[in-house]
């Protein structure tokens, strides 16, 4: 018997699913739960080095949590 992945946490059911990847039902659930595009931060960023130097810093800020 699968466990309700409406109850779960975010954080509970990435863990499933990295667990049961073969399970298609809740990787759909996990990508259901996704932010919507309205939602998502968009960059635009010049097709330049200066502009790839910006993202470059972009990313990086944002994985280690500055952002």
């Amino acid at each position: 018997m699968k466990p309700d992945f409406e109850k779960m946490s975010w954080a509970e059911l990435r863990a499933y699913v990295l667990a049961h990847r073969d399970d298609l039902d809740a990787l759909e659930a996990l990508f259901n739960r996704r932010s919507p595009d309205s939602e998502a931060t968009w960059y635009n960023f010049p097709y330049t080095e200066e502009g790839q130097r910006q993202m470059e810093e972009v990313f990086r800020r944002k994985i280690n949590g500055e952002l």
